[in-house]
């Protein structure tokens, strides 16, 4: 059986662990904080991030979202005095959307059905584990050596899951590449992915002399 969770589309990919602020101005995502607020503190507010994969975040039309998505748990929600809220978020189980109601509430609410994280093929894990965290870290002294950044890199986790979310974080800016990485149904086949994408990225430092900034922490807040 799947479960009824607000939907809030999002030009971005929000993935476990991952803090995303928010500033809440659209009256219907108002009507949602305000509902998530009627929940008591002792339960769980959370609601439904979904990358958009073609439309807007504002406007009445309804944007064509990817089925892949990653529940937001609230973790502090600040009331504005023109009624918009900043909101903190972090994030939490993945999620497939199997459909969607948009005439019920103000906002989307979907059906959907969770997603167990699992490591997937230990040997390839474990091998893929180590690559990417030596990877990493190549890259990030890569970047503060060119000296366009400074990047200080935490302490990396072990754990195959935790490791792969934080580098699809930490790497992969463009949408669909996240998105994907999102997606994949194990640690095992994301590390692979992050592998290649790493060498990938360093081969481009090898050839240019001006880098970007990458995002290992934090995410730009979103507006909707």
């Amino acid at each position: 059986m799947g479960e009824r969770l607000p939907l809030f589309p999002l030009g971005t990919v929000l993935l476990p662990g991952l803090l995303m602020p928010l500033q809440i101005f659209e009256e219907r995502y108002r009507v949602l904080v305000r509902e998530l607020l009627e929940i008591p503190e002792t339960e769980t507010r959370r609601f439904g991030v979904v990358a958009i994969q073609r439309g807007r975040e504002v406007g009445p039309a309804v944007p064509q979202t990817y089925e892949i998505g990653c529940t937001a748990l609230v973790r502090r929600v600040e009331p504005l005095p023109d009624g918009r809220f900043s909101v903190v978020t972090v994030g939490g189980p993945r999620f497939r959307v199997t459909s969607v109601d948009a005439a019920s509430r103000p906002y989307l609410v979907g059906e959907v059905e969770f997603l167990e994280d699992v490591t997937g093929d230990e040997a390839t894990a474990t091998v893929n584990t180590a690559v990417v965290t030596r990877l990493l870290r190549e890259y990030t002294e890569r970047l503060t050596a060119s000296g366009t950044v400074e990047v200080r890199l935490p302490d990396l986790p072990t754990d195959p899951i935790a490791l792969s979310f934080l580098v699809a974080a930490a790497v992969a800016n463009d949408i669909t590449e996240r998105q994907e990485l999102l997606a994949a149904p194990d640690a095992a086949t994301r590390l692979r992915a992050e592998r290649a994408l790493l060498r990938r990225e360093l081969g481009l430092l090898e050839r240019i002399t001006t880098v970007g900034s990458s995002e290992l922490n934090r995410i730009t807040p979103s507006s909707n």
